[in-house]
């Protein structure tokens, strides 16, 4: 059974998705924190930096944001973006000049140091759909994996593309959609079409002494939640606060509509209540300990997370490459658990205990795969280095 807990506490909001009695996810949300991380702005070029193929973007915020040239032009492939693209064979005052004025979307937020990132590859985030502005493609959540089901998928968004007469418009099919009857989605497509044609038009009315402006802030963190879960496997949301379950009961109703979900406001603590303290605190620790007596350490670092996969107590009873996988494979478990509970980010890389054999490594490579299918985050899984250390990318949840 998966449930939604959210408990208010004072300014702060403390959000655990939970499985079976275990917490799957963990997030706390300040309502006083500046999160800019997907909205909308009409910003002013500040200034343009052609050795850099950068710009700084006034969008109104105390430090000016920063954009680079793969943000700039349209994405050149559905699959690999502008990953692959010679941007030097791009000059970025052929785009933006000094004083122009554009739209933006914050891609990642600001630093005590840097400015917020943002984009012109703008997304406007549905039930069941992401429309992309600028870039024709139409494709589809990589956790779809049935063919025909993707198919399918892929032919209703271009016919309702098609059928609304966008231009320079494509969208992203979210894994929500899956099994997901035709009209539901087209509507849905319909919706995030609206949403972005309202924007362009408040953008239009805007005087230049105006700018920068904010067009379009984004949801609450609850609110991202309730659209990638409500049309999963959530059974049940409990809040303890009223006036917080009269904002969910609303949200709800005016998104989705009737659901199956059953949401109830409990007057006590709930994370008490459902024991939930004592999994939260465990998020504090360094060491985690595995069921065969092994342990790995999870270190923070601005530029990456290091984890380390230890032996500990646990010695075995074969040869030594069959207890070192075992103690592996062990940790690959754990370590998927962890990045999707802590909501790690970034570069991560993994320290495993050294094998010898490639089929040991490829083995830890697929267990770590299966493991990280049931995050909803993006993933990517690198090859073991010259070091035997594991390199992956994992996308945060929220900032």
């Amino acid at each position: 059974m998966q449930e939604l807990f959210i408990s208010q506490n004072g300014n702060s909001r403390i959000i655990a998705l939970v499985e079976n009695g275990k917490m799957q996810e963990y997030y706390e949300e300040k309502e006083n924190k500046n999160h800019l991380e997907g909205n909308i702005y009409l910003a002013k070029v500040k200034d343009v930096l052609p050795g850099m193929q950068a710009a700084f973007v006034d969008i109104g915020e105390e430090k000016n944001t920063f954009i680079h040239i793969k943000d700039i032009v349209p994405k050149a492939s559905n699959i690999t973006g502008n990953k692959n693209e010679i941007l030097e064979n791009y000059n970025i005052r052929d785009y933006i000049k000094e004083g122009d004025s554009i739209l933006v979307q914050v891609k990642k937020d600001a630093t005590s140091n840097k400015g917020a990132r943002i984009t012109k590859n703008i997304h406007i985030v549905g039930r069941f759909s992401i429309l992309v502005i600028g870039n024709e493609f139409v494709t589809i959540s990589q956790k779809i994996e049935e063919q025909e089901e993707k198919e399918r998928l892929i032919s209703i968004a271009k016919k309702s593309l098609k059928e609304y007469k966008t231009k320079n418009l494509g969208a992203i099919i979210r894994t929500s959609a899956k099994n997901k009857d035709e009209f539901l989605i087209k509507e849905d497509i319909k919706n995030v079409i609206s949403k972005w044609e309202n924007l362009l038009n408040k953008s239009k009315n805007i005087k230049d002494e105006e700018i920068p402006k904010v067009l379009y802030k984004n949801e609450s963190i609850i609110q991202k939640i309730l659209l990638d879960l409500i049309d999963n496997k959530l059974e049940r949301i409990v809040v303890d606060d009223e006036i917080l379950y009269k904002k969910i009961y609303t949200f709800l109703n005016d998104t989705i509509g009737s659901s199956k979900v059953k949401l109830q406001l409990k007057n006590e603590d709930i994370l008490k209540t459902y024991d939930l303290y004592q999994q939260i605190g465990k998020l504090q620790n360094r060491k985690i300990w595995l069921k065969c007596g092994g342990f790995i350490t999870i270190d923070k670092t601005e530029a990456l997370t290091a984890i380390d996969v230890n032996s500990g107590k646990y010695t075995g009873k074969g040869n030594l490459e069959q207890t070192v996988l075992k103690v592996n494979k062990e940790a690959s478990k754990e370590i998927a658990k962890q990045l999707r509970l802590r909501d790690i980010g970034g570069i991560i890389i993994i320290d495993y205990i050294d094998m010898d054999e490639e089929e040991s490594r490829n083995v830890i490579i697929q267990e770590l795969q299966n493991c990280l299918k049931s995050d909803r985050a993006k993933t990517q899984i690198m090859e073991f280095t010259k070091l035997n250390l594991l390199e992956l990318t994992r996308k945060h949840m929220f900032s």
